[in-house]
């Protein structure tokens, strides 16, 4: 499978203005440590629907054919695809019908029907069967969640913002793992834009099967059962993609993971001395930050905080804690 370029990842920059936000990469004076180890945090959460894959999503939309269109849309996610998907939808004007598992959090669900996509709740081991049959059955277009060309690329215009927006003296970039098409994307750009940045996948310890899979050399699947242990639930998908798999190993020079407290301090530390909104998912890159300096090396940091979409009430019990 071809690797997504420069070309790709610019075209994908130029099909999602004014559909998705051109975030800014904030200084965190209130981080920097004794060290002088220093951190950036690329706040994907600002989003119109409050996550980093309104940009592969309206990728992948904009990029179809008008007979394509007018077959509708069908994608499975459990919230954050499941909603940019929607809102892609609904502004190129096509049906979109979406699965998501009964474990998604209310908020996701909810939001994705304000969208105005027609949601279906399944148990979580149909997520990803039913929509095969759904596209057999009704034409629909598939919009995978991370396994696709264009939703690599559309990711991807993460990396080429950090790489036009970071200080010059940026040295690592830490980046969430699930599926695989947001490290995936984001590392090719920084890697053809500023070679010299390294950039290491972060995700929970319960569901570390991308970091398995790199440091064995092949794509590994963790059982269902392991990965939706973790709170960080945009971060359980067993395995990650095909296409994915091939950006991992061409681009990325690690892959580190945190504990589940780690990740819930990180989210009441974002909020209390970052002003920033993160759920749990959106959390974990800057999370190795705080609590992984000895295995990532490094002085200079930009972490993407992937997205904001967590139920109130846990955020305040979060914060209470």
């Amino acid at each position: 499978m071809s690797l997504v370029d420069l070309e790709d990842l610019r075209a994908a920059q130029r099909r999602i203005a004014g559909a998705a936000v051109r975030t800014p990469l904030l200084p965190c004076p209130w981080a920097e440590q004794p060290d002088g180890r220093r951190l950036w945090i690329k706040p994907e959460s600002l989003q119109p629907t409050g996550a980093f894959k309104v940009r592969g999503a309206f990728n992948r939309l904009a990029a179809l054919t008008e007979e394509e269109r007018s077959r509708g849309v069908v994608a499975q996610s459990s919230g954050n695809h499941a909603q940019a998907v929607a809102y892609a939808a609904r502004r190129l004007g096509i049906k979109a019908v979406v699965v998501m598992p009964d474990t998604s959090p209310a908020v996701k669900i909810e939001n994705t029907r304000a969208f105005g996509a027609e949601v279906l709740v399944v148990p979580a081991e149909q997520r990803d069967t039913l929509p095969p049959r759904l596209v057999a059955e009704h034409g629909y277009v598939w919009v995978p969640p991370y396994d696709d060309p264009y939703i690599v690329a559309g990711q991807g215009t993460v990396g080429l913002e950090i790489a036009e927006d970071a200080p010059d003296d940026l040295d690592t970039v830490l980046v969430p793992v699930s599926g695989g098409g947001l490290i995936s994307g984001t590392a090719a750009a920084l890697k053809l834009a500023c070679p010299g940045v390294r950039v290491i996948g972060v995700e929970p310890e319960l569901a570390a099967d991308a970091q398995e899979s790199l440091r064995k050399g092949i794509r590994t699947a963790w059982p269902m059962a392991d990965t939706y242990r973790t709170i960080a639930d945009g971060l359980r998908t067993p395995s990650v993609g095909v296409l994915p798999f091939e950006h991992l190993t061409a681009y990325v020079d690690d892959i580190v993971t945190v504990s589940e407290q780690e990740i819930k301090d990180t989210v009441a530390l974002l909020a209390r001395r970052g002003r920033l909104v993160a759920e749990p998912s959106g959390a974990v890159a800057p999370a190795a930050y705080f609590h992984r300096a000895d295995e990532l090396g490094g002085r200079v940091f930009a972490a993407v905080l992937s997205g904001g979409n967590l139920d109130p009430a846990l955020l305040a019990e979060l914060l209470a804690a």
